[in-house]
């Protein structure tokens, strides 16, 4: 565990656990950072962790969801605006990056960054210089950037949708921080977080059922799911939190319906290729079905109908331990 004050990061697996290793060295650099990683696997917390651990601690921390601001006032909460700048303008307004001046700012969803936006954007970055919506003057700004997405950046360019300039630009440092269902062994240790953090004046403790449904669900919605089921069953528990207590998507104990919910990001994804979806179909069969037989790589090949060898041959080309 890496703990600052407010800010706690929990990891076991080796995944994450490489990760956090290098976030003191990334701190102390000036860097820009680019968070890779879906929807809820805490990337605001690995965000703010930077800035914490950094020699700009002091300083402002600004965290911006680009997703959840309107295009047509994007930009005038970003960089600010003059009075009479438009209609609704009746006063000067600093902007967010102005208000993280000599500190931190956090843009998280940058894949969703307007592209009629990225070259004003490219240009503060590069000058180091905002200028305000119907503003005449430069103003000058000392800002570390650290930016979040929860896709591939690369198929974003190759479409055309976002600038290759840019992307070189926010992608100095880039970190992926993996989906909790390529970690679960910090499953545990981050219930035990939880229970901690939620109940802190009962004692509660989680049935070996109960936990083995949670380490066998896929977590579409990662750690911020995770936490928002231990946060409800906490209310309601009584000494013991129990399997017939979870929600029903987590007491679920069909393999089939597993890999369905596993690959259900893979079929939603507009960016896969058919070889991207078959591949994860496959990736996620075999996973699967090492799970129903404790790692036993004969069973495995068994019930999947391959040959002993070419399921090795696969293990090896997923890279699935």
């Amino acid at each position: 565990m890496k703990t600052l004050p407010s800010v706690s990061l929990i990891a076991q697996s080796e995944s994450m656990r490489s990760v956090l290793a290098r976030l003191d060295t990334v701190a102390a650099s000036d860097s820009s950072v680019l968070l890779i990683g879906e929807t809820g696997v805490g990337k605001e917390l690995i965000a703010e962790f930077i800035h914490r651990a950094s020699p700009r601690q002091p300083r402002p921390f600004v965290k911006v969801g680009l997703s959840a601001l309107p295009p047509e006032l994007l930009e005038s909460e970003l960089f600010g605006h003059e009075r009479g700048a438009y209609t609704s303008a009746a006063t000067d307004k600093k902007g967010l990056f102005e208000l993280a001046s000599t500190g931190s700012i956090f843009l998280d969803d940058i894949d969703d960054f307007p592209l009629a936006l990225q070259a004003k954007l490219l240009r503060v970055l590069e000058s180091r210089e905002i200028m305000h919506v119907g503003g005449t003057h430069p103003i000058p700004i000392d800002v570390r950037l650290i930016t979040a997405t929860k896709i591939d950046l690369k198929t974003l360019v190759e479409r055309g949708i976002f600038r290759s300039d840019l992307y070189y630009r926010i992608n100095v440092v880039p970190m992926v921080i993996p989906p909790l269902r390529d970690r679960r062994e910090d499953i545990p240790p981050l219930v035990d977080h939880f229970l901690k953090r939620y109940i802190a004046d009962r004692d509660i403790r989680v049935s070996q059922d109960a936990m083995q449904s949670m380490l066998t669900y896929s977590w579409p919605g990662n750690v911020r799911e995770l936490r928002n089921v231990m946060q409800r069953m906490v209310l309601f528990a009584n000494g013991e939190i129990r399997k017939a207590d979870l929600p029903p998507e987590i007491r679920e104990d069909n393999p089939l319906a597993a890999v369905v919910k596993e690959c259900a990001r893979c079929m939603g994804e507009e960016n896969m290729t058919f070889d991207q979806v078959v591949a994860c179909l496959e990736v996620n069969l075999i996973r699967q079905a090492l799970k129903q037989f404790d790692g036993n790589r004969t069973q495995t090949a068994k019930h999947l109908g391959l040959s002993l060898s070419t399921l090795r041959d696969k293990l090896k080309k997923y890279d699935i331990q």
